[in-house]
């Protein structure tokens, strides 16, 4: 008996792998073009709202793809405007997706895994472990329901939710390029910025695209002594290598870097701190993002008092580097990775 292969999502289909098969299937190679129209710049959702081709096309798609949908667990918003969603995949991980507004500018959050595996000791990403990479379609799944169900008009992409973007590298890619395709969503690479812990591999793959994204390095720490402890990606990809990686990428036609510091109270707030993260950030020629600690339940660290993070910066500031401060946004819904799916869970074990 004749195995049936089962469905597919066709949103886990890039726009060459998707003409392929509707060629296999004796379709016209620009029916591709008129199929990611539908799915990816008018946002339908089923099959027979693509009013432009054949019955009988249709019935090959109905047959071989279905069109997955995002399922929302739990959605908060905060005061500031930030809102923060739980989704929860087929087979039952959670992942949260969050939407910053900030000016005119509308940041989405993304999450490119469920869980983490790469346990950073301050973060709530991996506390509950490692679930799964996301596939294409569900990574850019958490765009299109905040575009078209919601409405949202989002003018930045961020890869900085749940997991290692770098970790789920082949997925991540074809997510972005259908994000940034002009038969996609059409987001320049521009707007769109990865985030990585500092996985040299990834990092050198990255630079090996023809896409100009920006680049941000989670750093956290300036010596790998410190590093090692906080993050222990660190002992595999010491300091150095990870800055090495960096600098390649920059001059293979990289947008920018940005360096990520979360300030912590007493661990990585010191003058030293000060002058080694300087030092990087000059070499690099990035930008410095502060972001004051977000205390998790369970985790034993603390922010800084406002006095302590105002001097670090201004430190900063006297040896010429481009500092910004990252507020701390919908702090009352949970907005750290990881922070909405851990309770979520919690929850569900207690009851």
């Amino acid at each position: 008996m004749a195995v049936v292969s089962p469905k597919k999502d066709i949103k886990d289909l890039a726009f060459d792998e998707l003409k392929a098969e509707l060629l296999a299937f004796g379709e016209p190679g620009f029916r591709a073009g008129q199929i990611f129209s539908w799915l990816y710049r008018k946002g339908k959702a089923t099959f027979g709202e693509f009013s432009d081709i054949s019955m009988g096309l249709k019935e090959k798609l109905e047959t071989n793809y279905f069109i997955g949908r995002m399922d929302v667990a739990e959605r908060r918003r905060s005061a500031d405007g930030t809102e923060k969603f739980l989704f929860r995949l087929p087979d039952g991980p959670l992942i949260e997706t969050v939407l910053i507004p900030s000016g005119k500018r509308r940041t989405v959050c993304l999450s490119t895994q469920a869980g983490c595996k790469f346990a950073c000791v301050f973060c709530a990403s991996g506390l509950d472990g490692f679930k799964r990479n996301l596939s294409p379609s569900e990574i850019t799944g958490q765009v299109l329901f905040l575009r078209d169900t919601l409405d949202r008009e989002l003018t930045n992409l961020v890869f900085m939710g749940m997991g290692e973007p770098l970790d789920n590298f082949d997925n991540l890619e074809k997510a972005v390029r259908i994000m940034n395709a002009r038969e996609g969503m059409e987001v320049a690479a521009r707007r769109m910025t990865i985030s990585t812990c500092g996985l040299v591999p990834g990092i050198e793959r990255l630079a090996e695209l023809d896409l100009q994204m920006n680049l941000s390095l989670s750093l956290h720490a300036v010596t790998d002594r410190l590093r090692d402890k906080l993050m222990p990606v660190n002992r595999k990809y010491p300091l150095e290598k990870v800055v090495e990686a960096c600098e390649a990428y920059l001059k293979s036609g990289g947008r920018m870097m940005t360096l990520e510091y979360i300030l912590i109270k007493d661990v990585n707030d010191s003058r030293n701190d000060v002058e080694g993260l300087a030092g990087i950030a000059r070499r690099l020629r990035a930008k410095v993002n502060i972001m004051a600690y977000n205390p998790v339940a369970g985790l034993d660290y603390a922010a800084p008092d406002e006095p302590a993070l105002r001097a670090f910066i201004q430190w900063l500031k006297e040896r010429k580097v481009h500092v910004t401060r990252r507020q701390s946004m919908g702090t009352e819904i949970s907005a750290a990775c990881g922070q909405l799916a851990g309770r979520a869970k919690s929850a569900g074990r207690h009851s």
